[in-house]
């Protein structure tokens, strides 16, 4: 199982709220066709937590992480070409003004009880 992790960041003309609003009712549904996709999720920023003193913070700004579960990174690059997964894309690029996109893989420390 891999997973991608995107950090997402709105365009600058569109509020938090807006974007919350756009990905939640009209592009997440888009995910429900994409073959191979096994898990979506979405995580909704609602505020930033303190500094560190002891680590420098990164620089950016992020209105939202999507998280997106396929078998394996070929399922993953076959879903990415269907017309699903491109409906879906067009679709962010009406909202989404940058992203961060990251393959990983998983390695569970404390399981879910």
């Amino acid at each position: 199982m891999i997973k991608t992790v995107s950090l997402l960041t709105r365009k600058p003309e569109i509020s938090h709220e807006e974007f919350v609003r756009h990905w939640v009712e009209v592009h997440a549904p888009l995910a429900h066709g994409i073959p191979g996709l096994r898990r979506y999720v979405l995580s909704l920023i609602t505020e930033e937590a303190g500094a560190r003193h002891d680590i420098p913070m990164q620089a950016m700004e992020v209105d939202g992480i999507a998280e997106l579960w396929y078998d394996d990174i070929d399922t993953w690059r076959r879903a990415a070409s269907t017309p699903e997964a491109k409906r879906l894309h067009a679709d962010g690029a009406l909202f989404i003004g940058r992203i961060k996109t990251f393959v990983t893989e998983e390695n569970v420390i404390i399981p879910k009880s």
